[in-house]
């Protein structure tokens, strides 16, 4: 039988990757939106020092990249290799990163750019009507619900996972914010910033290591493997209480976050991490060629699984990873506020989420190779595994490709680095959400324009869903919601694009196919709940119906806008 090594196929995503940016990335610069850096941008004419502000092309790189990641190009590759195989799920990540997923967040970006900064959801109403506007806004509004409580939940459980994350994981808060603070109002040199910063990190990394700090009281076998350190116990509690503290103790941390201004804290935390980001990415891909690791999980895994048929299934569990419609928020909702110069988009937002492609496919060969698959009985002992714990997995896979450079400390430093992915998607999912509290509001509401008000009203939804709610059901939800929103996006730029005279194809047909695909999904979805018992999947299935209905509306609109070709 055939082996595929790892090695020889990381290789060909990689050089697939950069390929894509230089030929097709250029390519659809030119051909749909082409930047002007004789225009100025909305953070330069609209600049408040607060949301909008321009930044440094690598520390808005930083800030970009590690919003959109979060942990989805890493939870959704690994559940994919679980549920579907690693070959198809390869296949969709390198074609629709590419195809779908690039364009869509380079599009949107400039769509943003040409309307003052304003999200997509805000720029449909002039567009495809103030009924498109106001649904589009709601249907996102639930969305970004959805993925709050989601990371509220991934984080919590990396916290949980591994005591030795959690110092430097909020060490790194006061740490950006003296980094925002020496950079934007002491004007220190970038690159010195930036090495006071990295040592002080390596220093809270040695402290986590040393310190490893519970909310619980541990187990035995937490007790046995931190007995050469000095673990703190800051509250005896059991791990159910200790879980719900941590998601509210992780609330009030975005919630502060979304209200402070974007140079304090979010600027700085998400470059800093970035940091934290492309040391693993790199440690791994490196590691990843060095070991060269056969791949040892099944190519194809045939059959309806407990997750669904791989059509519709694989397109919405892998998400991130080939195509966000958060991406869009992130690119219209932050980043459009920040951009120096148009130039810059191609690099910050297209190359960001090709960098995240390869994430994934990092994260699908380390559960693919890193380990290994037992041969004998059915592969739903492995899936059940795997699915089980998806960001364990992960650590593990990745520990193995690292082991040669990191040793034991390989497999930490993949928790650490997902923490870090997962607390920056957090924070920025909170202040998009306040934008679209705000937007949607509008003039009638005058009280959600308080940014303290709006935060408020989303951390109490987001931190109810939490803690009701479990990752597996919710992340199908987010899974579904998320790439409607993508699709619906690119039903947009395509509606904008027909009205400045420029080809449509482009992001007319990956928004199609994203749109028939994610309803099918929900109705999937929804029949799965209602023959379910529970008052969660009574919920789950009213919202998975009114998210299908929202989606057809808005969809149903811009497609008729297009084929009457007058928007």
């Amino acid at each position: 039988m055939f082996e595929f090594n790892s090695a020889f196929v990381g290789s060909f995503a990689i050089v697939w990757l950069v390929a894509a940016y230089f030929l097709y990335g250029r390519f659809i610069e030119k051909r749909l939106i082409p930047a002007d850096d004789a225009k100025k941008t909305p953070a330069h004419r609209l600049n408040d020092g607060v949301d909008f502000l321009p930044a440094k092309p690598l520390v808005l790189f930083g800030h970009h990249f590690a919003s959109i990641a979060g942990a989805g190009p890493i939870i959704g590759p690994v559940m994919a290799v679980a549920y579907f195989g690693w070959g198809v799920s390869f296949a969709w990540i390198l074609l629709g990163v590419v195809f779908v997923g690039a364009v869509h967040d380079y599009t949107t970006l400039m769509l943003s750019l040409r309307h003052d900064g304003e999200t997509v959801p805000s720029i449909t109403g002039g567009l495809m009507g103030k009924p498109a506007r106001t649904l589009f806004m709601v249907f996102v509004w639930i969305t970004l619900i959805f993925v709050i409580a989601v990371f509220l939940i991934a984080a919590k459980k990396t916290l949980m996972s591994d005591a030795r994350v959690v110092i430097p994981a909020f060490g790194m808060i006061p740490l950006a914010m003296g980094f925002g603070w020496l950079t934007n109002r002491m004007k220190m040199a970038l690159a010195a910033a930036t090495g006071i910063a990295l040592s002080a990190l390596l220093g809270l990394f040695a402290l986590g290591m040393q310190f490893p700090l519970f909310l619980h009281a541990p187990s035995a076998a937490e007790t046995a493997a931190f007995s050469s350190v000095h673990p703190i116990v800051l509250l005896q509690l059991s791990e159910a209480t200790a879980s719900q503290v941590w998601i509210l103790i992780l609330m009030l941390y975005g919630a502060v976050a979304a209200v402070l201004p974007v140079w304090l804290l979010l600027q700085p935390r998400d470059y800093i991490g970035y940091w934290i980001l492309a040391f693993g990415m790199a440690a791994g891909i490196v590691g990843m060629l060095w070991m060269h690791k056969p791949i040892t999980s099944p190519l194809f895994i045939s059959g309806i699984t407990e997750k669904g048929p791989l059509w519709p299934m694989l397109f919405i569990m892998v998400a991130c990873g080939a195509v966000s419609g958060f991406h869009s928020l992130v690119s219209s909702g932050t980043t459009s506020k920040q951009l120096d110069k148009e130039s810059h988009g191609l690099p910050v937002v297209f190359g960001a989420m090709l960098t995240e492609g390869a994430l994934a496919v990092l994260a699908l060969l380390a559960v693919s190779a890193g380990i290994v698959w037992t041969q004998t009985g059915a592969p739903g002992e492995m899936t059940a595994q795997i699915a089980s714990n998806p960001i364990g997995a992960f650590a593990r896979g990745f520990g193995a490709f690292t082991e040669v450079f990191l040793g034991p400390y390989g497999v930490i430093f993949g928790v650490v680095m997902i923490n870090a992915f997962v607390l920056t998607t957090l924070d920025t999912s909170v202040r998009l959400s306040r934008f679209i509290t705000a937007e949607l509001a509008g003039p009638r509401l005058p009280v959600l324009q308080n940014r303290f008000v709006a935060t408020l009203v989303v951390s109490g939804a987001a931190l109810g869903l939490a803690l009701t709610g479990n990752v597996s059901t919710l992340w199908r939800m987010f899974g579904a919601s998320n790439q409607l929103v993508a699709s619906l996006a690119m039903i947009v730029v395509s509606v904008y694009l027909m009205k400045i005279k420029k080809p449509i194809g482009y992001t007319l047909i990956p928004a199609l196919f994203m749109l028939v695909t994610t309803c099918g999904a929900l109705i999937w979805q929804f029949n799965g709940f209602v023959t379910q018992e529970g008052t969660g999947h009574t919920t789950l299935a009213v919202a998975a119906i009114v998210l299908l209905l929202l989606a057809l509306y808005v969809g149903a609109r811009g497609v008729y806008i297009v084929a009457r070709r007058k928007p």
